[in-house]
């Protein structure tokens, strides 16, 4: 069994609600007009790029194990959406709108593991 310490919990769960209110004001911001998901689209690689930053960071021990589990699992957690992403794509679909949805889907997958990929790299 794992135990993580009561403080990296409670920090843990703190840096999940500042992701989650971060989401929040890009949601109010960033307004898709043209029917595309932006909010989503920016918090998934915005989040998919600073988790692979301070995964980078932590494999050439830049960073602690305790702060790799506040960040990624907290702040990126509470940031990025997977479930808003999939009842997006599932209402563009249902609204016949299967060009958006395929392009959201590709751009999600494709931009999000490479801003993980290149934060990685560039923190390793």
């Amino acid at each position: 069994m794992i135990v993580v310490p009561m403080t990296v919990a409670l920090i843990t769960v703190a840096a999940g609600a500042v992701g989650a209110m971060i989401r929040y004001l890009v949601s109010r911001a960033v307004a898709g007009h043209d029917g595309f998901p932006w909010a989503v689209l920016v918090v998934n690689v915005v989040g998919s790029a600073i988790g692979g930053v301070v995964v980078g960071l932590a494999t050439s021990g830049g960073v602690s194990s305790d702060i790799r589990l506040i960040l990624v699992s907290g702040l990126c957690g509470g940031l990025t959406t997977f479930s808003t992403w999939s009842v997006e794509t599932i209402q563009l679909v249902q609204d016949g709108r299967w060009r958006i949805a395929a392009a959201s889907v590709t751009a999600n997958l494709v931009l999000g593991s490479g801003a993980a990929a290149l934060g990685y790299l560039l923190a390793s």
